[in-house]
This record gives structure tokens, C-alpha cells and sequence, in this order.
């Protein structure tokens, strides 16, 4: 496998942030049914926040010199972190940069967390439940919870473990 980094994003990154955000929004409009806005992108909310509010951390996943995925984390001073955008573009998905960027993004914030994703997604259930497994054992949990201001729209899936005890080197 080609080189691997996670790093923290800066703003010299939201321009490569913005495309992988794009890709992102474009694979979960299969599941969320939502479409972009007149100029063609989508809600960029958790994309402005990511690099703007205190308490959250944007990541830029880099395959070699070039961008491959991206994470976003909130809650960093709450009482959960929360893994609430992560993404792997397609040539680089089923590699194990994947499970090795999650393990990586939740070794950097202590403490418990939470993950959520929709269950419609079949690749993102079992994607979740390996990486749950992989870094907390048996000591995860799953539930389901609405989606607040979006009642039409059916429950994210919530993992949820304690703070894992693992060496991040895999």
C-alpha cells in the first residue's frame, strides 16, 4: 500500500476539503434521497464547522501525495467524541486505509465515542461494526436514533464504546 497520513486539515486544505466533501455528499444522496442546491453543491455545514468551531478537528486522509478520504470529529470537550463525517473515495476503499484512518482519528481524542451512519448503507454497517469490533471487542454498542429536524427520515444507526485501549501503529 502506497503511503499512508492522516493529518489535521488547515485552511490551505479546503479547497481539496470541498471536492472530497462533494464526493461525500454525492454518496450519501443515494441514502439521504437529497439533491444539491441551484449551484450544484450540497449543505456544507459540517464541512464549514469542521474547519471554524473550537471544539471539532477536520482530517485530510492522504494515499501518497494524493487526498483519499476525509474525517470530521466533534465533541472534543463533551462528554463523547463524535465521528460525524468520514469518507474514503472509491480507488482507495477496501484497502484497509479505512479501518486504519478510523483507528487513527479515534487514537488522537481520548475518551468514549460515538459514530453514527445510515443503516440503509449496507457498506457503512459493515464497515462500522468491523472497525467497533476491531478497536473496542465486545464493549460496543449499537441503537438507533432519529434525526433531529428530519422526522420523514429514518433513524441513524449509533455506535457507541468506551475509550479503547489499542496500538494505533496497525
Amino acid at each position: 500500500m502506497p503511503d499512508r497520513v492522516l493529518r489535521p486539515a488547515t485552511a490551505a486544505d479546503l479547497p481539496a476539503a470541498e471536492r472530497l466533501w462533494l464526493m461525500f455528499h454525492h454518496d450519501m444522496s443515494a441514502f439521504s434521497r437529497e439533491l444539491p442546491g441551484p449551484d450544484g453543491a450540497f449543505r456544507r455545514d459540517r464541512l464549514d464547522a469542521a474547519f471554524t468551531e473550537a471544539d471539532r478537528a477536520p482530517y485530510l486522509l492522504l494515499s501518497g501525495d494524493r487526498p483519499a478520504g476525509l474525517a470530521f470529529v466533534r465533541g472534543l470537550t463533551g462528554p463523547a467524541r463524535v465521528l460525524n463525517s468520514f469518507f474514503v473515495v472509491h480507488g482507495a476503499r477496501r484497502s484497509g486505509l479505512g479501518l486504519w484512518a478510523a483507528r487513527e482519528v479515534v487514537a488522537r481524542h481520548p475518551g468514549p465515542w460515538e459514530i453514527p451512519f445510515q443503516d440503509a448503507n449496507a457498506g457503512a454497517v459493515a464497515f462500522w461494526r468491523r472497525v467497533a469490533a476491531d478497536i473496542a471487542g465486545d464493549a460496543w454498542t449499537e441503537e438507533r436514533r432519529p434525526v433531529p429536524g428530519r422526522p420523514g427520515v429514518p433513524p441513524d444507526v449509533w455506535i457507541s464504546f468506551g475509550e479503547p485501549a489499542f496500538n494505533s501503529a496497525v
